[in-house]
């Protein structure tokens, strides 16, 4: 079963207070109004952001925002980045590509988009579900009473607020108010300053890959904007900016030329920015009913382009969770899974990010000597040069991100998450493993990607028989889960999983799968289940709903039954 979504009228108290309108606080707020939450989102800034920031969104992003239903106005607004070209001294030294055969996704590239692009979409998304941001508030002070959190709010007008609500999430960045009110340290150093600016690049350089080259006067680094000719560009060696927008220009269109080996024309740059970069993290990322997520939780280098998405897959994880506690559908230890989950991912991030960095701007004059021939080395050895393009695919897209070890991941049936398991997919991993030209077109993936866009849990069977259909009927009425068989046996009435209510029913609904592929694709023999979390990663898997039942599996994950149902 699964309640009404939406959120109800604003002038009830929030159950959850948002601080920060970024694409983290902006996601954190859809994925709770979505799941049916009463949120209320501040921000202190007078109003949305109108200078460039974050561009790419990555594989694993894009999974994600296709669940959140934002995927496809993002796609018509974003410049498609599948290569890696790497330059030097007027020589084109290797382009890396795309390489995702190991880590299967529907969407095989790094897509650019404007991070004031992607906050509008977001704000847009937000909005539908009845939460606007509330801008020029500023968060003062606040107080865990253990019941509820109490916060004090500063208007632009001057006036002070107090707001009461059952939890808050610190989504306000860098310098985050919450986490320093929390006594939360971030954990790190600084290190290199570097220059950023976004500029027109008269070049004929190819817009679907990222250039890198070196130069005698350092590194340089090209990432395109969905606008024609715009591109953001890095500089890690020459710094100064002092406001002059025509010397940058020239020092960029300099290095550029000298790097590819002909001229090129950079225009003044729109925007400008130098900033020292951070590797910082926290060692946790709740206290009491506070969280914390996105860059108020990990800052890091700029180079591998993993900050918002990070940020961004913080806020699902935990916006689905806390959903479920706050409407009675999950016990509170739900919580519990969030940092264990998501820190170790933030770790991961400022490892990955300090080697980026430490290649992109490449200090050591030996190091840059011996491109060339280790380059030329790549290119002659293809299957040497495939294992590194699997190797930058599976760290920069998140798609071999797992839970395996997690607390939502049923133990009895968690395995390793290397490679794709002949018998389904594995307790913790993503269960999206299919390519948009294969099996995804199908049409039992098709109603099941559309059942993955719903909010809640997931559970499909196939060929159950008559004790496992009674299984999957209590299942259906007593917990807060989409039953779905591919047998056709179910619910009278019900013929597609496109169609197929949201609301409770007396028992499992049918999902069309002509040819089976979706059964086999999932590895689902006899009887055999899979149970997927809202943010599409698999829980728990079962031989048999007769031998093992799902009940059982989700009160151990800690999902509640309904008031007055029995637990099958």
């Amino acid at each position: 079963m699964t309640g009404t979504t939406g959120t109800p009228p604003p002038a009830q108290a929030p159950q959850v207070l948002v601080v920060g309108a970024g694409p983290v606080g902006l996601s954190a707020a859809h994925e709770l109004a979505r799941h049916g939450v009463r949120v209320r989102l501040v921000d202190a800034a007078e109003g949305p952001a109108t200078t460039s920031r974050a561009l790419a969104n990555h594989a694993r992003t894009l999974e994600t925002y296709d669940q959140m239903g934002v995927l496809d106005e993002l796609l018509a607004r974003g410049q498609r980045v599948e290569h890696f070209t790497l330059h030097q001294n007027g020589r084109r030294l290797i382009r890396f590509d795309t390489d995702y055969s190991r880590l299967p996704t529907r969407f095989p590239f790094t897509l650019m988009v404007d991070q004031v692009i992607t906050e509008e979409v977001l704000r847009a998304a937000a909005s539908r579900y009845g939460v606007d941001v509330e801008w020029g508030v500023r968060l003062m002070e606040f107080e865990d009473t253990g019941a509820g959190v109490t916060a004090r709010l500063a208007h632009p007008d001057g006036r002070v607020e107090s707001v009461a609500a059952d939890w808050l999430v610190g989504c306000d960045g860098g310098h985050s108010t919450v986490r320093k009110r929390l006594g939360i340290d971030l954990v790190g150093d600084s290190s290199e300053t570097w220059l950023i600016a976004d500029a027109v690049v008269h070049c004929d350089l190819p817009r679907d890959s990222i250039h890198w080259m070196r130069t005698p006067r350092g590194t340089v680094m090209m990432v395109p904007f969905p606008e024609p000719g715009k591109w953001r560009l890095l500089d890690t060696a020459e710094t100064s900016y002092g406001g002059d927008d025509a010397m940058v220009a020239r020092r960029f269109a300099e290095k550029i030329g000298t790097g590819i080996g002909r001229p090129v024309r950079v225009e003044e740059p729109s925007w400008v920015s130098v900033f020292t970069i951070q590797q910082r993290m926290i060692p946790r990322m709740r206290s009491g009913r506070c969280f914390l997520a996105g860059d108020a939780a990990h800052v890091h280098s700029p180079a591998s382009g993993q900050g918002m998405n990070t940020g961004v897959q913080d806020a699902v994880n935990l916006a689905w969770k806390l959903a479920a506690v706050v409407r009675g559908e999950a016990a509170e230890s739900v919580l519990d899974s969030y940092g264990p989950e998501r820190v170790p991912v933030g770790a991961e991030l400022l490892r990955s990010t300090g080697m980026a960095t430490a290649l992109v701007q490449l200090r050591s004059r030996t190091a840059a000597a011996a491109l060339r021939t280790v380059f030329t080395v790549l290119r002659a050895v293809r299957p040497v040069k495939s294992r590194i393009q699997r190797k930058i695919m599976g760290g920069m897209s998140a798609l071999g991100l797992h839970y395996t070890e997690g607390l939502l991941a049923a133990p009895e049936a968690a395995a390793e998450a290397s490679g794709t398991p002949a018998d389904g997919p594995v307790p913790g991993t993503r269960v999206t493993r299919v390519t948009a030209e294969g099996l995804a077109a199908s049409e039992g993936w098709r109603h099941f990607l559309a059942e993955l866009r719903r909010p809640g849990w997931t559970l499909l069977a196939a060929d159950a028989d008559a004790a496992g259909l009674d299984a999957l009927r209590e299942v259906a009425r007593g917990y807060p889960v989409r039953v779905r068989t591919l047998n056709g046996k179910g619910a009278t009435g019900a013929t597609s999983g496109d169609s197929a209510p949201d609301g409770p029913v007396d028992g499992p609904l049918p999902l069309p799968d002509p040819g089976g592929l979706l059964r086999a694709a999932l590895g689902l023999t006899h009887g055999g289940w899979v149970l997927v979390r809202p943010d599409g990663y698999t829980a728990a898997t079962g031989p048999s709903v007769s031998a093992r039942p799902p009940g059982p599996v989700l009160d151990g994950l800690g999902v509640l039954t309904a008031v007055g149902v029995s637990a099958p």
